[in-house]
């Protein structure tokens, strides 16, 4: 049962047997159900150039299986979907972003969106490209839409957690004129589909959820526009930013257990979200999969899983670092989506507009009874320690 084969049936199938199954190739008697991954510079390339393989910045049977199975996941039972995958997010992002816009050219993006992005946007600047900025929440970005070439979205926002209209933002910037990138990194297509939502491209850090396991740096951008994405693959070919086999073959490797992840994340989040709802040093908790978040309403129309990442405020910075150096099951780190639970205090970075408090933790797979009830307890010792 190859990807090829039931390609049109994968609308009709589980998310857990479509991650299983996704991109594999046709079976050959004797060949292994995932290939190993090629390592090439060039290939035998007699004659003229009319293959798919010619040099490796420019092709490599494993990205091709891996992208293959992302455009699966990404768009289910739809054809002409194409994913391009990246040496990281960041590389990703900015493929659609360069690829996409020049000089005198307008785009808006979120104000409350990954902190890293901004290095973007200051390049963009210099290339004489207008940026404009409003938040996610309450669809704000309609209001700087007149003009734009490029809406930029990312829901749920990165570390706030809010969420906006995907269709409703979708369906303005295109009758305005604008493309529409989202940067579904957090959700990941298990728990939402920007492409059928009716954005142009899905774009995502592929170091988070889609591999999972904290040990590879890879991102990826799909897109139903066939000259949109030869216009997204010339741009990974003049800067390089392509994968190397081994990370692709690991991030293909880690999709068969997403599925198991994402769900076991998610409903753990929601667990640890209840757990700390009216906690007295808690504060500003946000969770999409909470029935009384601010976005949940939003979230539950077009969302199909919630995420596995949280936020919520403590009392300040000394009790924010004392809490994570209490807990036990939970790592200091600059990431999330991974299957070890991780958390950080976000404002020691400096980008993002949060409180010294602000904690971002991202759920992982440990039972949940032992995630909660250390995080109860480093609360509850931070507490003795600090008062």
């Amino acid at each position: 049962m190859s990807s090829d084969a039931t390609r049109g049936a994968d609308d009709m199938i589980g998310d857990g047997t479509l991650a299983v199954r996704a991109g594999l190739p046709e079976p050959v008697k004797y060949e292994p159900t995932l290939p190993g991954p090629v390592f090439a510079a060039h290939f035998h390339l007699p004659g003229e150039p009319t293959g798919p393989y010619t040099y490796g910045r420019d092709e490599n049977p494993t990205w091709t299986h891996l992208e293959r199975a992302i455009s699966a996941l990404e768009a289910p039972g739809e054809s002409g979907v194409e994913t391009l995958v990246f040496a990281s997010g960041m590389a990703a992002i900015s493929a659609v972003l360069f690829s996409q816009l020049k000089a005198g050219d307008v785009v808006v993006v979120p104000s409350d969106g990954y902190q890293a992005v901004p290095l973007v946007h200051e390049q963009l600047r210099a290339y004489g490209v207008e940026v404009r900025s409003a938040p996610t929440g309450g669809d704000a970005q309609l209001s700087v839409l007149a003009g734009a070439k490029l809406l930029w979205i990312e829901t749920p926002s990165n570390p706030g957690l809010d969420v906006c209209d995907l269709r409703r933002l979708a369906d303005a910037a295109h009758e305005a004129g604008a493309l529409v990138a989202v940067d579904n990194t957090l959700a990941t297509p298990l728990g939402q589909r920007p492409l059928l939502l009716g954005a142009d491209f899905s774009v995502a850090s592929d170091t988070k959820g889609m591999s999972g396991h904290g040990d590879l740096l890879l991102g990826h951008v799909s897109c139903r526009d066939a000259e949109r994405a030869a216009e997204v693959r010339r741009w990974r070919k003049i800067v390089g930013a392509i994968p190397g086999p081994m990370e692709a073959w690991l991030a293909h490797r880690s999709l068969a257990t997403l599925q198991l992840r994402i769900d076991r994340q998610c409903g753990t989040a929601l667990a640890v979200a209840e757990a700390l709802k009216g906690h007295r040093h808690v504060t500003g908790l946000r969770y999409p999969g909470l029935p009384d978040d601010p976005s949940h309403e939003v979230a539950a129309r077009q969302m199909r899983r919630f995420g596995s990442v949280i936020s919520f405020e403590l009392p300040d910075r000394a009790w924010a670092e004392h809490f994570l150096g209490a807990l036990h099951l939970v790592e200091e780190a600059t990431s999330f989506g991974g299957v070890r639970s991780t958390a950080e205090r976000r404002g020691r970075w400096g980008g993002d507009a949060v409180p010294e408090g602000f904690v971002r933790f991202s759920v992982g797979a440990e039972d949940p009874e032992d995630l909660i009830t250390d995080v109860l307890r480093a609360l509850d010792e931070t507490a003795k320690a600090l008062g």
